[in-house]
């Protein structure tokens, strides 16, 4: 946990009210769905949602419905949606933490594969053909 996250659990353990909490600690808390996170990171990136649905492999038609916020991606599709902007670690683990999916944990030999996917700045394929040979489950298909 970072520093902020471990100060905002520690007012959270010793608040003798809960309101106090929500508001000393307002903009703490994570307010945008995620779709709204997807388009600000469009913007950031100087990209359009056609271009990361296409080179996160995803279904145009349901890709889209991700950014326009009529579907709820899946961590899979999240995670696929992090090759097609080509995020960091940090950045795919604050999108999946965001959509309040589970980060990747690197004990687990799937999350792990993906973390040296990531790491190793491979495209969607590549890391799609890199589960195939350690026999795990695909992005998509889990």
């Amino acid at each position: 946990m970072s520093r902020k996250t471990d100060a905002l659990l520690k007012n959270i353990l010793s608040a003798k009210d809960f309101n106090e909490v929500l508001s000393a600690n307002s903009e703490a808390f994570v307010e945008k769905s995620i779709s709204e996170y997807l388009q600000d990171l469009c913007r950031k990136r100087g990209m359009i949602p056609e271009q990361v649905i296409k080179k996160s492999q995803i279904d145009r038609t349901y890709g889209h419905q991700i950014f326009n916020g009529t579907r709820l991606p899946s961590r899979d599709k999240l995670l696929m949606l992090s090759f097609g902007f080509e995020l960091s670690l940090d950045e795919t683990q604050e999108l999946l933490k965001t959509a309040g999916k589970s980060i990747l944990y690197p004990k687990v030999k799937r999350d792990a594969a993906i973390i040296y996917g990531i790491s190793h700045k491979m495209n969607i394929m590549d890391v799609q053909y890199l589960l195939t040979s350690v026999h795990l489950p695909l992005l998509g298909e889990a």
